[in-house]
C-alpha cells in the first residue's frame, strides 16, 4: 500500500460486506465472574477458542509483576475512544456491574451519548443466545443515516466464554461492524485498550483503502506532506506541532485515535507517523503494514524537540539545512520559556496514561530533580529515546510499575512533590507530602514545543508550596487513629487478632491447595 485513493465523486463508503454467518453455542464460565482470578479467566478463554487473541495481547502488551490491572477497568480506554468519535455507536457485552461502572465513568468524563448494552444470563451465555442477541442489536443499530460504524466490545466474562464477535458481519447496510475483546486479564491498562480499538479501526480502514477509493477528508487533503500523530494529547499540542513542522515543508496530519472514521484514511495516507505515545502497538503494526515510517518520542523540552525535528526531517528526507533552520527557529523560544518558568524541588512521578516519560523530561529541563518515573505501560522500542535520556540523567525508570513500586519509591525518596494516580496521591497526603493527580492536573496540559515548556511550572510550584499546609493538617489530625483505629474512639476498638490469625490460616491453606492444583 503506497497511497490512499479518495473517492471524489461521492461520500459513500466502499461496500465490503460479508454474508451473515450461522451462530454456534459457546462455552460458559461456570461459577466464575469478575471476582475470578486472572489465570482462571485466561484459561477459560483459551479453552473457549480465544487463544489467538490472548497470545496477540501478550505480544502487544507484555504484562509485568501484577497479573491484573491496578487502575480503572481497561475497557474504559477503548470505550472512551469510541465515544469520542462522531457517527460511531458503542455496544458493551459484559457483566451488568462492569457496564454500570464503565458507563458511569464515561459520562463522568464528559461522554454525551448513550452506551449500548446487551445483557445476558448463564443460559444465554451457554446456549449461544448472547451472540444472537448481540447480532440482533447491531442489525438494529446499523442505520447509515446515523452511523458510520458500530463498535461491539466483549468484557471479561464474554471473552472468557468465547462469545465469537469475529462471526459478526463486517458491515450491515453500509455501516461498519467492529468487534473487539478487552478483558482485564489480557489488556493491562486502559491506555493500551485505546490501542486495541484504534488498531482494529485502522485495520478495517486499511483494507477499505486497499479495496478501492474511499471518502476524502472533510477539510480536503493537505497541499504538503503530513505527519500523523499517535496518541491522545492536549488540543493545543497538534497545533504547536504543526507550527514546528511548517519550516520543514510539512503539515500535521490526523491524531489517532481519530474523531471521525474518514480521518483514519488520512492517517494512513501520511508517510510518517509520530508515536507521541509509544504504547500503540497494534496501531503501529497497521501503519507499518501500510509501509509508513514510525518516529518515536515527542517534541518536549529543548533536547526532545531538537532530536524529534531531526528524526522527522530524516524520515521525510528533508534538507539538513532546512531542519537546522527549524531547530533554530524554535530552540531559543523553548529555552526562554524553560528559563522563565523554573521548577525547583525533588519529584517522583507515576501514572498509567503512557506519557509519563515525556512529562519527566519536561520537568527535568525545567530544573526539577526527578528521581523516579513509574509507568503502568510496557517498554518498547518507541520509548527508548526517552528512557535513555532519563537514565542518563540518573532517573530510575520503571515500566509496568505497580502501585506498590510507586508508593515504595515515594516513601524512600521523600520528594517535595509526588505526582501519581489516586491511591499514590492519597498515600502521599497521609505522609504530609504535597501531591498532584497525574491524569487531571498534569497530562491535561500542553507539553509540546514552546507552549509546553512553561505549562507545568505554575501548578507544580503551587503544589510544592503547600508543604507547610500539609504539615499543619497532619499535626491537626494526629492521634485520631489509622487503619482499624481510624476515627475518634472512647475506648480501644475490639480488634480480635485471634480471629484474624485463624482466617489468615484458612486463606493460606486455600492458596496452597490452588498452587497444588496448578502443579497437577
Amino acid at each position: 500500500m503506497t497511497e490512499t485513493r479518495y473517492d471524489q465523486s461521492h461520500d459513500t463508503p466502499v461496500d465490503v460486506g460479508l454474508s451473515l454467518p450461522e451462530t454456534a453455542a459457546v462455552p460458559s464460565v461456570d461459577g466464575m465472574g469478575c471476582h475470578a482470578g486472572a489465570d482462571q479467566m485466561a484459561a477459560a478463554a483459551r479453552s473457549a477458542g480465544n487463544s489467538e487473541i490472548l497470545d496477540r495481547y501478550a505480544r502487544d502488551y507484555p504484562q509485568g509483576p501484577h497479573d491484573k490491572p491496578q487502575s480503572m477497568c481497561p475497557a474504559f480506554g477503548s470505550l472512551r475512544v469510541g465515544l469520542r468519535m462522531r457517527r460511531v455507536a458503542t455496544v458493551l457485552s459484559g457483566s451488568a456491574c462492569c457496564v454500570y461502572g464503565l458507563t458511569f465513568v464515561s459520562h463522568f468524563y464528559g461522554a454525551r451519548r448513550s452506551v449500548g448494552y446487551v445483557p445476558f444470563n448463564s443460559e444465554s451465555l451457554v446456549t449461544g443466545k448472547l451472540f444472537e442477541d448481540i447480532r440482533d442489536a447491531v442489525h438494529e443499530l446499523a442505520d447509515p443515516d446515523r452511523y458510520d460504524a458500530v463498535v461491539v466490545t466483549n468484557l471479561c466474562v464474554p471473552t472468557a466464554s468465547g462469545v465469537p464477535l469475529r462471526l459478526l458481519p463486517n458491515e450491515i447496510n453500509g455501516v461498519r461492524i467492529v468487534g473487539i475483546d478487552v478483558p482485564g486479564f489480557g489488556v493491562p491498562t486502559h491506555a493500551e485498550a485505546k490501542d486495541v480499538l484504534a488498531g482494529a479501526m485502522l485495520n478495517y480502514a486499511r483494507k477499505e483503502v486497499m479495496a478501492g477509493p474511499v471518502q476524502a477528508p472533510a477539510a480536503g487533503r493537505s497541499d504538503r506532506p503530513t505527519v500523523t500523530l499517535l496518541g491522545e494529547m492536549f488540543p493545543a499540542d497538534p497545533m504547536m506541532i504543526g507550527a514546528m513542522l511548517a519550516p520543514l515543508g510539512l503539515a500535521v496530519g490526523p491524531v489517532v485515535p481519530c474523531r471521525e472514521w474518514r480521518e483514519l484514511y488520512s492517517a494512513l495516507d501520511s508517510k510518517v507517523v509520530a508515536a507521541i505515545h509509544p504504547f500503540y502497538t497494534a496501531a503501529i503494526r497497521e501503519f507499518q503494514a501500510a509501509g509508513r515510517k514510525i518516529v518515536g518520542s515527542a517534541p518536549v523540552g529543548y533536547d526532545g524537540t531538537m532530536a524529534w525535528l531531526a528524526a522527522i526531517g530524516d524520515a521525510y528526507g528533508v534538507n539538513p539545512a532546512q531542519v537546522a533552520a527549524a531547530q533554530n527557529a524554535f530552540g531559543g523560544a523553548i529555552k526562554g520559556a524553560l528559563a522563565a518558568n523554573p521548577i525547583k524541588g525533588r519529584i517522583t512521578l507515576s501514572g498509567y496514561e503512557g506519557s509519563e516519560l515525556l512529562v519527566a523530561r519536561l520537568l527535568i529541563e525545567s530544573g526539577a530533580d526527578v528521581a523516579y518515573v513509574g509507568t503502568a505501560c510496557g517498554r518498547n522500542e518507541w520509548s527508548e529515546p526517552d528512557r535513555a535520556w532519563l537514565e542518563d540523567k540518573g532517573v530510575v525508570v520503571k515500566y509496568r510499575a505497580s502501585l506498590e513500586d510507586d508508593v515504595k519509591a515515594m516513601q524512600a525518596l521523600q520528594p517535595d512533590l509526588a505526582i501519581g494516580t489516586t491511591p499514590v496521591v492519597q498515600k502521599a497526603k497521609e505522609l504530609a507530602i504535597p501531591a498532584l493527580y497525574f491524569t487531571n492536573l498534569i497530562s491535561a496540559r500542553p507539553l509540546m514545543g514552546p507552549a509546553g515548556a512553561g505549562s507545568l511550572a505554575q501548578v507544580i510550584n503551587a503544589a510544592m508550596g503547600n508543604k507547610a499546609r500539609m504539615d499543619g493538617m497532619k499535626a491537626f489530625f494526629e492521634g485520631v487513629g489509622h487503619g482499624d483505629t481510624a476515627g475518634i474512639w472512647e475506648g480501644s476498638p475490639n480488634l480480635r487478632p485471634d480471629f484474624r490469625a485463624a482466617h489468615q490460616k484458612k486463606l493460606d491453606k486455600q492458596a496452597r491447595a490452588a498452587k497444588a492444583e496448578e502443579m497437577i
